[in-house]
């Protein structure tokens, strides 16, 4: 992995916690984007998540194992 910055690296660590305790990637994304949803008139979270983790060349499969 390359370097990320301590930032980024506080919220991915987040996002992977949510995500190995999540059922699946809807059911994290949902809990990652819960405030923000309500203000979207379309809400896709999954899609959100899973471009967040691509970001850092991740995927749900990869986090939750």
């Amino acid at each position: 992995m390359t370097a990320i910055d301590p930032f980024d690296r506080v919220q991915l660590e987040y996002v992977v916690q949510v995500c190995r305790r999540s059922a699946s990637l809807s059911d994290a994304a949902r809990t990652l984007f819960a405030a923000s949803r309500e203000q979207r008139t379309s809400t896709n979270d999954s899609d959100r998540l899973r471009k967040y983790l691509a970001k850092f060349r991740l995927d749900c499969g990869a986090v939750t194992q």
